[in-house]
């Protein structure tokens, strides 16, 4: 079973994995030896928020500890050059399995700071080089150019950002004097295409989600991203949700526009502690380093001092060795399952879940009511209920589901509500799961009507 090659929407057809596979895949899953808190097997449907870590993923950190930890690139003893190899490689396998190069991919702590990295590395840019200032497709063949913002400059996101594409673009607007605009949604928290004129020969940035953590909804991209092209913005791609999900292409959204994406290790299998920055060379290139010391330096005096170029210009102090190596165990994972056939199989317990929903009294879907270029990822509320107390009673009955506002607010505002309740798939998830949740939500409104 291999990866193949994703369409900018949406996920190629394949066939589901069938029930043998699953089993087999959920035999490599150490949580499942544990019981739940009602003592059986635990219903973990909260794969959006965080992924559970097959056992091969779990040994590999393991292993770098006790046989090859060593200072990466800063010595030629064995176990050095062992770790530098095995950094190195996890950098090259991570950035393949999004269609990228190695000298493409910055390792970084999580997805959120790799998009702080892209927001302050404009400012930085920016400070002091207003008079440079220039927008529009003339600007395309000068990057560091691309990256000056200031007064009469707008960046652009959608109301579907979690947080951590929002708050670090409202942050660069108010150092900079750029105003922040941002693409709606309809009714039912998909993009609205009636909005895309915010995307005008002033939008500097495009900052999105290629699919909401809250209703799973696939950006239109062949729609946004030619917008964007055509205003000459520095575009930025949120695929924290998408990546262990659908089979991405970085060459081919380059071709489309996107400048930089962001991945998160601990949601596509690896290990918490490490995420990385994919971006175009000559991003990389122009974009100033954030933060600075070791490694990341060629020349130090007293007085003055040069930075490396590429990756390592971004990767400043000791990095997360071991954790790299886990993530390279969890893409090879997800590429021998195949995301196509794995989208495919979450596409089926999606419509299970969607239908069951359909027959519960007093339950509002947050988000699209099919599977029509959506993920796995279903949100609700239930009138009268609090999501907190939702997930209790889920809890009870052993079946795990996230609940809150899932550190995306003004998704919520736009549905009138404060927080949800939010069950998402993943490489585990059965169709027995499904019917254990929905048999929970059954319950949760009989408990609440006594």
């Amino acid at each position: 079973m291999t990866q193949s090659t994703a369409p900018l929407t949406g996920a190629p057809s394949a066939g589901a994995l069938n029930a043998e596979e699953v089993a087999a895949i959920r035999a490599d899953f150490p949580y499942l030896g544990r019981p739940a808190r009602n003592g059986e097997v635990l219903a973990y449907l909260d794969w959006a928020a965080t992924s559970q870590k097959p056992a091969g993923v779990i040994t590999t950190e393991a292993d770098f500890y006790r046989t090859s930890n060593g200072a990466a690139g800063r010595s030629t003893y064995q176990l050095a050059d062992e770790a530098t190899a095995t950094f190195e490689d996890a950098r090259d396998t991570i950035a393949a399995f999004v269609g990228a190069r190695g000298s493409e991919l910055v390792f970084i702590k999580n997805a959120t700071e790799a998009i702080n990295l892209v927001a302050l590395a404009i400012g930085h840019a920016s400070l002091g080089r207003s008079a440079a200032r220039g927008g529009g497709p003339s600007a395309v063949d000068d990057p560091a150019r691309r990256l000056i913002i200031g007064q009469g400059d707008e960046v652009v996101v959608t109301r579907a950002e979690h947080h951590a594409n929002l708050v670090p673009w409202q942050e660069l607007c108010a150092r900079t004097g750029a105003t922040l605009r941002w693409l709606d949604l309809t009714e039912d928290g998909r993009i609205d295409a009636a909005t895309l004129d915010v995307i005008t020969e002033r939008t500097r940035v495009l900052a999105l989600t290629h699919a909401s953590n809250v209703t799973g909804a696939i950006s239109p991209l062949d729609l946004i991203l030619p917008r964007a092209q055509q205003a000459g913005a520095l575009v930025i791609l949120d695929t924290c949700q998408s990546a262990a999900h659908l089979p991405l292409n970085f060459g081919a959204l380059k071709t489309a526009g996107v400048d930089a994406m962001v991945l998160s290790s601990h949601k596509m299998l690896g290990p918490t502690g490490i995420g990385a920055l994919v971006a175009t060379e000559e991003l990389l290139a122009a974009m100033p380093p954030v933060l600075t010391g070791g490694s990341m330096i060629e020349i130090v005096t007293m007085e003055s001092s040069t930075f490396m170029s590429g990756p390592s210009r971004f990767e400043a102090g000791s990095q997360p060795l071991a954790q790299a190596a886990g993530w390279r165990t969890a893409v090879e994972y997800l590429t021998r399952i195949g995301l196509d056939r794995l989208h495919a199989t979450e596409q089926v317990l999606t419509r299970q879940v969607l239908e069951g929903l359909t027959q519960v009294p007093g339950l509002r879907l947050v988000g699209p009511s099919d599977t029509t270029d959506r993920l796995g990822v279903v949100a609700f509320s239930i009138e009268g209920v609090h999501p907190h107390d939702v997930g209790q009673v889920l809890d009870a009955a052993g079946v795990a589901v996230r609940t809150g506002h899932h550190c995306a607010q003004p998704i919520h505002q736009h549905f009138g509500i404060h927080a949800s309740s939010r069950l998402s798939f993943g490489a585990c998830s059965t169709p027995e799961e499904v019917d254990r949740f929905l048999s929970a939500i059954a319950d949760v409104r009989r408990y609440f009507q006594r």
